[in-house]
């Protein structure tokens, strides 16, 4: 019985993908030849990542309603110190 894993673990090996040849000519350009695979998987694994985290907010928005913009502002003035946005969200 195969054991599932995660992103990330497991043996690395080959796969065939088709890109665009601008596309895989700016790659190589970022990565040089070598680095190609790394790269692109670290990529996948972020995309992987947001499309959970984009599922896990659906979730609590089906659950609990949607967020008050409003107070997100709030909350986001306060992590970049602005002193006006502060005030309010307090």
């Amino acid at each position: 019985m195969a054991t599932s894993q995660a992103p990330g673990e497991g043996p690395v090996r080959p796969v065939s993908v088709s890109l665009h040849e601008g596309t895989i000519a700016a790659l190589k350009a970022r990565t040089g030849k070598r680095g190609m695979s790394a790269y692109v998987e670290t990529l996948i694994q972020r995309q992987l990542e947001r499309d959970r985290l984009h599922e896990l907010i659906e979730d609590a928005e089906t659950e609990h309603g949607s967020v008050d913009q409003a107070a997100v502002d709030a909350k986001r003035a306060i992590l970049r110190g602005d002193a006006a946005g502060s005030a309010d969200a307090a």
